[in-house]
């Protein structure tokens, strides 16, 4: 019951945390004030009110000539604010006047203090007149009757208070209206965004925006918008690619089946350049394969990196082909993907391995990342084109593409196993002449 009273938008949720505790603060302030603060300050007030009048009564026999007496009362006036006059004895009124006095409260609290200070029977009229209140005092042969202005009685600090208040109030507020639309404004954005996103609609761009949980979540939606832009695209260049690496071998195949003439002679049959062009076509579906493949859905556990490197390095001097020589600073832990990682250094050193003679891989922490480098004395890549290898099947000049053997696949390949942990791959120049790899892991 209570879930369907709540409001069902973030804003709403947000703005009623906000009221709600404002609310339960005032309501406590005011019960508090009116409990002590208002209570205290109205009898104070109703205490002197009624002190100014029985010390009127008692000083009344001092005066007993007329002239006398309405100096007296003159002074008191001037000096009390009351207007006392003294009239003949009459019965009081027995209705008791208190709606105009603000309530059963200030009425109760004005006769409180009457009865306390006086001994005398008396009477509140406080509907008579607008802005004063009359108290007629029965006395001995006598009525006093006393006019008094409301401002005596009641405090003006009351009004004040409940003004401050609720204009403090509306104010946090309107403030808070403010200020959560303006929170509100990009995550509306990214849920728009991401909903163009997966309608397959072009959205634009994104900024990020607001608190940094919010720039957090819009910068990691950005990211993943480009890595499945990038994969989406990459498919579509390995279909191509598949399509136009494989038809080569198999036309030079077709060829030499027909080149055999009718009925086939065996004798012609050249089956090194068959075998060869096999074994090409099986390079090229293994890297489709791994290529399409990605991480796999692997899961990432803690790995110590110096030793994975290790093996790799240990598998890589195996195979031969270049001097590889390591640098770890000591065991270094890290949640990896270990087959997708092995994968992404195993196509780095490969691409190293075909053009050059020494390899140096160095292992390096600092406080926000982990760096891989690995140099080598190659021929390097031009800077013009650095990043165009990381693009699927993109090749550099023919030369260098046949002595490197391979479909153009491993740079990609690496680059998105990299980002997939959350970190990227540049190309730089290397102190050994050739090309510098820098592999960067966010920790």
């Amino acid at each position: 019951m209570l879930k369907r009273l709540l409001p069902h938008t973030l804003f709403g949720r947000a703005l009623l945390m906000i009221v709600t505790p404002l609310v339960l603060v005032e309501l406590v302030t005011a019960y508090v004030f009116y409990e002590r603060h208002w209570e205290t300050v109205s009898r104070r007030l109703a205490l002197g009110v009624a002190g100014d009048i029985a010390m009127v009564i008692r000083s009344l026999p001092h005066y007993p000539i007329a002239d006398q007496r309405i100096r007296y009362l003159a002074a008191v006036e001037h000096n009390y604010n009351l207007s006392v006059e003294v009239l003949a004895a009459t019965d009081l009124p027995n209705d008791a006047m208190s709606a105009g006095l603000g309530g059963r409260r200030l009425y109760r609290v004005l006769t409180d203090a009457l009865r306390e200070r006086l001994t005398a029977p008396f009477h509140i009229d406080a509907r008579s007149r607008a802005d004063s209140v009359e108290i007629l005092v029965a006395l001995d042969g006598a009525m006093l009757r006393v006019i008094t202005s409301r401002k005596r009685i009641t405090s003006t600090t009351t009004a004040v208070f409940i003004l401050w208040l609720v204009g403090s109030s509306l104010v946090v507020i309107a403030v808070a209206i403010l200020f959560l639309r303006n929170q509100m404004r990009p995550i509306r954005r990214l849920a728009e965004i991401a909903d163009a996103f997966g309608k397959g609609r072009e959205a634009g761009p994104i900024k990020p925006a607001g608190a940094i949980e919010i720039r957090q979540a819009t910068t990691a939606f950005v990211a993943m918008r480009e890595r499945i832009g990038r994969q989406l695209e990459q498919r579509t260049e390995m279909l191509a690619g598949v399509s136009h690496d494989l038809r080569t071998p198999l036309t030079r195949m077709k060829l030499q089946i027909a080149l055999l003439g009718d009925p086939p002679r065996m004798e012609d049959l050249n089956v090194e350049d068959i075998e060869a062009d096999i074994a090409a076509m099986e390079r090229m579906v293994e890297a489709y394969l791994g290529f399409a493949r990605g991480d796999g859905g692997e899961v990432a556990v803690v790995t110590d990196l110096s030793e994975l490197l290790e093996r790799i390095v240990r598998d890589a001097r195996r195979d031969g082909g270049a001097t590889i020589d390591l640098v770890a600073a000591g065991a270094i832990s890290v949640p990896l993907k270990p087959n997708a990682f092995r994968r992404c250094v195993q196509n780095l050193i490969d691409n190293a391995r075909r053009t050059a003679r020494r390899i140096a891989i160095t292992v390096s922490r600092t406080t926000a990342a982990i760096e891989i480098t690995i140099d080598d004395d190659g021929p390097g890549i031009p800077p013009g084109q650095r990043e165009a290898v990381f693009r699927a099947f993109h090749r550099l000049d023919a030369a260098r593409s046949s002595n490197q053997g391979g479909v153009g696949l491993g740079l990609t390949i690496a680059r998105d196993v990299m980002r997939s942990h959350g970190g990227d791959i540049t190309l730089n120049d290397s102190p050994l002449g050739g090309l510098r790899v820098r592999l960067r892991l966010p920790v």
